[in-house]
């Protein structure tokens, strides 16, 4: 027994105290700066705006909007994307008091005091992996025909993304449909039902009570997203009810059980643009961040400030 106990403080014990004696020695990287660039943020919070470096704004939009746990070139890819979003909003609002908001209006910011906290000892560890993906793709963007690419960008797709004139109403090159059949692999968020009572179902939609809930003329974009549903005699477009029922995705179906509303949905998010998911499932696979960009934003290339 004696041994057994002994053999198990080496296997175990020995191996953690290793472990965690190198990543406190693990240093911070230094990340890579361009004081050139500015971005007006306003922390919606702290009710005030911060002038935020550009690639220091990227990394706390790395770690708010993708999973640290994302395979590396996921995460270059989404830097490429954050900034060149981000490099858009400047331009658009030069002559307003701010560029972006730290929501998901926008996109979702971080500073380093919320990531200390949150982090904890992986700090160090988590902070590096981010910056060595801002680091990696310094100053670059999306370009299509000389313009800044306006680099949307989504959850998990459905199976492909979406035309962006069927759901923001502008049309533009690099954001039309493309497959992405790499989601279903790598997420559970795939595929969701959403249950409510009739009666909540009916008060969301600002529609009459009735014991049966009838759906005609649905019409599918080529995605099978809906675009125009009827639900009792009123039509809707798929993004209002999106809005309303506040449901992941716009390819959904439902279905009433007595007196109760299921919602399946297929996907999470507006569906334009790159995936999230499906850029980690494409990474997973061996693509690197610049055939991710390339596949999601097509007819862009990858430029440098």
């Amino acid at each position: 027994m004696k041994k057994i106990i002994i053999f198990t403080f080496f296997i175990i014990i020995i191996p953690y105290f290793i472990l965690n004696l190198y990543s406190k020695n693990i240093k911070e990287i230094e990340l890579k700066t361009d004081e050139n660039i500015k971005v007006r943020v306003k922390r919606l919070q702290k009710d005030k705006i911060d002038e935020i470096e550009l690639n220091e704004y990227v990394l706390g939009v790395l770690a708010g909007e993708m999973p640290i746990s994302f395979e590396l070139e996921a995460l270059k890819a989404q830097a490429v994307a954050s900034r060149s979003y981000v490099l858009k909003r400047l331009d658009y609002n030069k002559d307003k008091d701010y560029d972006v908001v730290d929501s998901v209006t926008n996109q979702v910011y971080l500073d380093n005091e919320h990531l200390k906290k949150a982090w904890g000892d992986n700090y160090i560890k988590n902070i590096n992996k981010l910056k060595t993906a801002v680091n990696e793709t310094f100053n670059e963007y999306l370009e299509c025909d000389g313009q800044i690419a306006d680099a949307l960008f989504f959850s998990t797709s459905n199976g492909y993304t979406e035309n962006s004139e069927l759901v923001f109403n502008f049309a533009v090159s690099y954001l039309k449909s493309v497959s992405s059949p790499w989601d279903k692999e790598v997420t559970t968020a795939f595929k969701t039902t959403k249950e409510m009572s009739l009666q909540e179902f009916y008060e969301r939609l600002n529609l009459p009570y009735q014991e049966k809930i009838k759906i005609e003329n649905i019409d599918r974009s080529a995605t099978n997203r809906i675009l125009k549903i009827k639900i009792n005699n009123q039509e809707f477009t798929g993004r209002e009810i999106y809005n309303k029922l506040k449901i992941r995705s716009t390819d959904f179906t439902i279905e009433q059980e007595n007196t109760n509303v299921i919602i399946t949905t297929i996907g999470y998010g507006h569906g334009v643009g790159m995936s999230q998911y499906g850029a980690l499932g494409m990474a997973k696979k061996g693509y690197n961040y610049k055939e991710i960009l390339t596949h999601y934003y097509q007819n862009t290339q990858i430029k440098k400030i």
